[in-house]
């Protein structure tokens, strides 16, 4: 764990984090696999567009060295569930700007994270 003080007051330091993470996990659970192109039920705001996303790749920084944090030499990971401040995600592989999803998976104490980064939605075979 990162700073065991700040972890026993409780979870409140992830809030903000786990805010986002939330608003994600929406977002991929409310993704269509075949994308409305037109009406009420439009997935999304703004013109037409070819191809719905299921996916925002994220990737999380430690909260002690400010390093990307890698898992398997992976550091791109799909969010699958949180439970207050652990989620669980998928390890991405990515090569030659392709994303492949993987079957292993990790939980992460979000008190050990000092951010994260999201990158461009995509849809993903999963």
């Amino acid at each position: 764990m990162c700073n065991k003080e700040e972890e026993k007051k409780n979870c409140n330091n992830c809030n903000c984090i786990s805010d986002i993470l939330n608003k994600i996990i929406r977002l991929q659970r409310n993704s269509f696999k075949e994308c409305p192109q037109e009406g009420c039920e439009k997935p999304f705001l703004g013109p037409t567009n070819n191809e719905c996303f299921n996916t925002r790749p994220i990737s999380f920084y430690n909260c002690t060295t400010g390093t990307i944090w890698s898992v398997d030499g992976n550091s791109i990971f799909r969010l699958e569930s949180l439970d207050d401040c652990c989620c669980t995600c998928r390890i991405l592989n990515y090569s030659d700007g392709t994303y492949t999803a993987t079957n292993d998976f990790f939980t992460i104490n979000l008190n050990c994270v000092s951010a994260i980064k999201c990158y461009s939605d995509i849809n993903l075979p999963i």
